[in-house]
């Protein structure tokens, strides 16, 4: 059985500074979870070797395969808008790179695999919450069609975890189009660190983005990027609860489940994280957080691009463009999500109505415009509804299938997150897996698991989400 893991490391070919290198820390007794053989078979790596011993012992961080280049990430951050001018892996491990069979190039990172340097006390592990929730919500994601890091495997230690009790470890395996952030070039950027920032560019510029070429066609293929994935997450009622730049990524892809929801109820003010007191990432405030981000990456290109006055006017003017970027790719969206692939005058109008009532009336957000595909109207929305049908029968294209492409029927949904999670800690990880199995069509109606889309009763409803730290 072959067990290579056809590594191409890049990353690994920058200065030290960019880095430290070190394997993961092994375990004492590991045990599979799930290995996502759909993934491994993009990336060209044989899901059977993953599954064996040898592969568990990869996963695990027990042995380093060949051609790997294990290593930990330096960069910085802007968290809850506090400066912290260090941060870094301090609980992952960056295996290598591989070319999927698309010719994509993708991070293999183990998270929970030790202390780092950048670990900053912490013991640098990871208890199997955190870990299946990163698990269920990334492959739910994808499924989405929302960019996002993907799970490869999950992995329980046989170790115990302390945090506020003694909880069962594990280790994640992520993949990633790369881990680059905002805050890899807050970092140099701090320290004027020039030759790292141009470094920095040329990689990302390689790897994400070949079209742009010059820092400021960078920052506009960011912005991009960043537009359409929020408007992605407003539009299936993701909140994120970290947008800190240490976790936004160049990318474009979602990163970092840690306190992340999805509403039930619709209220733009939502808030689930527990370290979010003030709701500075509230679910309407993700698409200002966002260019509030992209700023700070502006300021990291000023060097690359001479500082100049005519420099600051141009990365200004171009983070000044994400609203308009983000509105148009947030319209298209919610358009569909109404059944209307073809742009009229007052549909925007139309949509925000049919939000507002969902407000008033404390209707669950997602199971309100799956509804509205077998005509199904929430109460109080009576007269949205006649107005909609009217807009709705000047479609050409078939409402009715825009919205079921659209609007999926199952999400991720908080209170059975946690039930799977309660049940894998007592032992029992058959709830992961049927969840993991719902989740994976979300757009198709499955008549025996419709428990799964259903809000959650008052009991079963879960306020406040925590940091897998």
């Amino acid at each position: 059985m072959s067990g290579e893991i056809p590594f191409d490391n890049t990353y690994g070919t920058l200065p030290e500074r960019f880095f430290t290198r070190q394997p993961p820390a092994p375990v004492a007794q590991p045990s599979m979870i799930s290995v996502n053989r759909d993934l491994a078979s993009e990336l060209g790596i044989n899901a059977d070797w993953l599954a064996s011993d040898a592969g568990l012992s990869v996963l695990a961080g027990n042995s380093v395969p060949e051609g790997a280049d294990p290593l930990a990430q330096v960069y910085a951050g802007h968290q809850f808008g506090g400066w912290s001018p260090q941060l870094g892996d301090g609980r992952a491990v960056l295996l290598g790179e591989v070319v999927d069979r698309a010719g994509q190039r993708r991070d293999i990172q183990l998270k929970g695999a030790g202390r780092t340097p950048y670990s900053r006390g912490g013991d640098g592990r990871a208890w199997l919450g955190p870990v299946l929730r990163e698990y269920i919500v990334s492959e739910a994601m994808h499924a989405l069609g929302i960019p996002t890091t993907r799970a490869l495997a999950a992995v329980q230690t046989g170790e115990p975890v302390l945090r506020e009790t003694s909880l069962p470890g594990a280790v994640l395996t992520r993949v990633a189009a790369s881990h680059i952030r905002v805050g890899t070039f807050q970092y140099f950027a701090a320290r004027q660190d020039a030759e790292a920032l141009g470094l920095l560019y040329e990689h990302v510029v390689a790897r994400h983005y070949p079209q742009a070429g010059s820092p400021l066609e960078l920052l506009d293929c960011v912005i991009a990027a960043q537009a359409e994935l929020i408007a992605r997450w407003m539009s299936v009622g993701f909140i994120h609860g970290v947008m800190n730049t240490d976790n936004m990524t160049i990318s474009g892809e979602t990163i970092d489940y840690g306190p992340c929801a999805f509403m039930d109820s619709y209220d733009p003010d939502m808030v689930f994280s527990s370290i979010d007191q003030f709701g500075r990432y509230a679910y309407s405030k993700q698409p200002e957080i966002a260019v509030w981000n992209l700023a700070q990456f502006a300021s990291c290109l000023l060097p690359l691009m001479g500082e100049s006055k005519a420099a600051i006017t141009q990365a200004t003017a171009a983070v000044h463009r994400f609203p308009q970027i983000y509105q148009d790719a947030r319209d298209a969206i919610f358009r569909r999500k109404i059944g209307l692939s073809n742009p009229r005058p007052g549909d925007e109008a139309l949509v925000q109505r049919f939000l507002d009532g969902l407000t008033n009336s404390g209707a669950d957000f997602t199971n309100a415009f799956r509804g509205l595909s077998v005509d199904n109207i929430p109460d109080g929305l009576e007269d949205w509804g006649k107005d909609w049908r009217t807009r709705r029968d000047l479609e050409t294209d078939d409402p009715y299938k825009t919205m079921t492409r659209t609007n999926p029927a199952f999400i991720p949904r908080n209170h059975r997150i946690e039930a799977a999670i309660s049940s894998a800690v007592e032992g029992d990880l058959a709830p992961f897996y049927t969840l993991n199995s719902v989740l994976a069509r979300p757009y198709q109606d499955q008549p025996n698991h419709d428990a799964f889309s259903a809000s959650p009763t008052p009991g079963e409803v879960v306020k406040q989400t925590f940091c897998g730290t």
